[in-house]
């Protein structure tokens, strides 16, 4: 009996011309997206930038992250709704915590909103800690402002120094 392997999505860096497709998915994805100044910032700064893509071209998510002196600080992560619950999002980390160890990072960081208890347990389960609270720190209905738990994963213990 052969096994049959399935075509494994790929992943790229994110370019300019890709901010329509990133911008549909952080729209569909989030009711308080990030603006598409917030994308042309991060390139332009030079931030890790990376998209998921299936074997037929259809965009599934993407990352972006930006680097610091011995550390590295995930500011965006997002699944396509119509993707998400199927393991895409260990990819995209995968690859996180690939360009940490490219970079000799020993620290990556993250925020998550304090409501999205979906997301604080899959960076629980990679090891990371809640180890703080930015008080309302994202926008949120009606004006509010919702806090988020700030998280940390110390990356030289995973054998990556």
């Amino acid at each position: 009996m052969s096994a049959r392997l399935e075509p494994c999505p790929v992943l790229r860096p994110i370019g300019v011309g890709d901010l329509e497709v990133v911008m549909a998915i952080e729209i569909r994805a989030y009711a308080f997206p990030w603006s598409r100044g917030n994308f042309i910032d991060s390139l332009a700064a030079g931030y890790a930038a990376e998209m998921l893509i299936d074997i037929d071209g259809t965009p599934i998510g993407y990352f972006v992250a930006m680097p610091g002196v011995d550390e590295m600080h995930l500011l965006n992560l997002t699944i396509h709704p119509l993707w998400q619950g199927r393991g895409h999002s260990h990819v995209l980390m995968d690859a996180v915590e690939a360009r940490c160890h490219e970079r000799r990072a020993s620290t990556l960081w993250l925020e998550v909103r304090a409501s999205n208890e979906r997301a604080r347990r899959l960076y629980a389960r990679r090891g990371f800690a809640e180890v703080g609270l930015r008080r309302s720190y994202y926008p949120a209905a009606q004006g509010r402002r919702e806090d988020a738990v700030v998280m940390s994963l110390e990356l030289r213990r995973r054998g990556l120094d």
